[in-house]
Formats: C-alpha cells, sequence, structure tokens
C-alpha cells in the first residue's frame, strides 16, 4: 500500500501546528551538502500552504537555507508521521516583539507524504519539558508566537 500524499497540510495537520510543537526540519548542509537535521517548537501554520518558523538568526539552519532553500519538517501527529517538503526563505531577519534575534522562516509547502511504515500507528505523540526558568519560557514562547502570527 501506498503512502498518502496530499499537495498541502490536511485539516489535522494544520490544526495541530497552531501551537508550538516538536517537530525535525531537514536542510541541505551549506558546507558538506549533507543532510542536516535539527529540533525546533516554533512552528506555526500559517495556512495550509505556508509553515512559519522561528530560530537564532545566527543559526546553521538559517546558512542552510540561504544557500539551498530545500527543507523537510518532520512532524509526528494524527496518529502518524509525516514528511512536509517545501521551499523555505528567511521572511524577517529579526522578529519584532521579541528579545531574542529570531528569523521568521517561511515554507512554501510541495507535499505533504504520510511516511509512517506499513501496519503501525503512533499511539503517544512526542513530549518536551523546557528546563529553564518556566515563567520566562512561557513569556517567551507567547511573544513569539504572537510574532509570527502577525507577520
Amino acid at each position: 500500500m501506498a503512502n498518502q500524499v496530499e499537495p498541502k497540510l490536511i485539516k489535522p495537520l494544520y490544526d495541530v501546528l497552531q501551537k508550538e510543537r516538536f517537530v525535525t526540519l531537514s536542510t541541505v548542509d551549506f558546507e558538506s551538502g549533507g543532510p542536516n537535521v535539527s529540533a525546533i517548537s516554533w512552528v506555526l501554520a500559517k495556512d495550509e500552504e505556508t509553515i512559519y518558523f522561528a530560530v537564532d538568526n545566527r543559526s546553521r539552519i538559517i546558512q542552510n537555507i540561504n544557500q539551498n532553500p530545500l527543507a523537510v519538517i518532520n512532524l509526528i501527529a494524527n496518529e502518524s508521521t509525516y514528511a512536509v517538503t517545501g521551499t523555505a526563505s528567511v521572511k524577517v531577519e529579526k522578529l519584532d516583539e521579541v528579545p531574542l534575534k529570531l528569523a521568521l522562516v517561511e515554507i512554501k509547502i510541495k507535499e505533504v507524504r504520510d511516511v509512517m511504515f506499513y501496519g503501525s500507528k503512533i499511539t503517544v505523540e512526542p513530549a518536551y519539558d523546557k528546563t529553564y526558568d518556566k515563567v520566562a519560557a512561557n513569556r517567551l514562547d507567547t511573544q513569539v508566537m504572537d510574532a509570527m502570527r502577525k507577520a
């Protein structure tokens, strides 16, 4: 049985990408030309065809995207695992109203592929806990997500 492929986010994926969430991001490394995988959490589906994420504007992710815009977000949701493939570009060099130097990156989605192995489903989605000041973490998360929504 072939895995399902869509040209844009399906509603359950759009819905889960309306708040901070653990995903992995794959880019093409600007030095080696090989894959580079990073875990990120400030991610937002702007619409069914566009995903925003925020990262430090000095990040290797930004260097990679500036050299090669191809990117894949790996998302575990909806009892499955999805590869969201697209073209990334820096939309904003530094997000306003955020105390950190965060760039806003936009991915224009080309394909959403269910990549879960046959005959299985995800029963528990990844969870994480902030290991620094919880109040400060919540304040920063709110600032970043609000800034992305306004962009």
